[in-house]
């Protein structure tokens, strides 16, 4: 059965949530159209292939239509929703987590849990460009960790209900992550040494990621059954 189309008001996940729980196809819907690019996001920088992504993200949103009575908003419907992304990509993608799980739970055991304005020297807007360059370039465990982070603004305790890893393991990740790109982008700064006994030559203009392709809508193919 359907209710009807959502105003253009924004209307709070636990409303929206109740309501589908309800049986309100329409309130579903706007919470698919909410996060689609988020879990999107998610999945393609977990995967780093747009079509395992988008499947990823469908099956998410069929899963979390499907496990919608159970839930029980003893967490944010967005924790829940990417926790159930994470497992698709697992499922698709096992070393994944196992490269997570091998990680030692004590070396990050003591790291503070800063909030994301103490890393915004690192996502100042003159780094943004090099930055997301260094975050692809990262093994995809460490990846799928940054993304949480630092795109999904989320914190060490969301990340490990999220990840279904325990919080010394989360912490030291993204602690190993963080160093692995404070090198690249040292790397990346360096000046080359021009050619021996030659004119500097002048330094090619850096190709702008403004310019990229448009990423596929996510989650197109997801409907609602109103039966």
């Amino acid at each position: 059965m359907r209710s009807g189309t959502i105003s253009r008001v924004e209307v709070p996940d636990t409303d929206l949530v109740g309501r589908a729980q309800r049986g309100d196809a329409a309130a579903f819907e706007a919470l698919v159209a909410r996060h689609a690019p988020y879990v999107y996001n998610l999945a393609l920088r977990t995967l780093d292939d747009p079509v395992e992504a988008e499947d990823a993200a469908q099956e998410a949103f069929v899963r979390a239509w499907r496990g919608l009575p159970r839930f029980r908003a003893e967490a944010r419907f967005s924790t829940w929703l990417y926790r159930i992304a994470v497992n698709a990509c697992y499922n698709r993608l096992p070393s994944i987590k196992a490269s997570l799980e091998a990680l030692d739970i004590h070396e990050g055991r003591f790291l503070p849990d800063e909030r994301q304005r103490a890393d915004a020297g690192l996502l100042a807007d003159e780094l943004r460009d090099r930055l997301h360059a260094a975050i692809e370039a990262l093994p995809r465990s460490y990846r799928l960790l940054v993304t949480l982070r630092h795109v999904h603004d989320m914190s060490y305790a969301d990340i490990a209900a999220v990840t279904g890893l325990p919080l010394g393991t989360v912490k030291t990740g993204i602690h190993r992550a963080r160093q692995q790109l404070r090198v690249a982008l040292t790397a990346l700064d360096a000046p080359a040494p021009p050619p021996r006994d030659a004119e500097p030559a002048r330094a090619p203009d850096r190709p702008s990621h403004h310019n990229a392709p448009r990423l596929p809508a996510p989650c197109a193919r997801f409907e609602v059954n109103h039966a």
